[in-house]
């Protein structure tokens, strides 16, 4: 298993619409495509504005293949026109994961 662990840091005052515009279009055709979300964050305390989502996956190339078909999805090049029209993402950093041997998660 690998956790694709990604942090977006957002403009000040979008937070909110960005949440909104995600649940509605983006976290409905990750779901079908990407598999299972482990969580879904928002910072509350040291660097503001940020979130922070996590989700699972058998192995790098599940992955790929995964965010391969999710491309193809005429409901994720909505969501991408839509968050871009938002313009509330200043950032991204994206790590992957891999658990160890006593992590409860694997």
């Amino acid at each position: 298993m690998i956790v694709d662990h990604r942090t977006y840091q957002l403009h000040p005052h979008k937070l909110r619409a960005w949440l909104e515009l995600y649940e509605r279009y983006g976290l409905p055709v990750q779901k079908r495509h990407l598999g299972r979300l482990i969580g879904f964050f928002v910072s509350e305390i040291g660097p503001l504005n940020q979130v922070v989502h996590l989700w699972s996956y058998e192995s790098l190339a599940d992955r790929a293949t995964r965010r391969a078909e999710m491309a193809k999805d005429p409901d994720w090049a909505d969501f991408l026109k839509r968050n871009a029209e938002l313009a509330a993402l200043q950032s991204q950093e994206s790590k992957i994961l891999t658990p160890t041997s006593f992590s409860p998660l694997k």
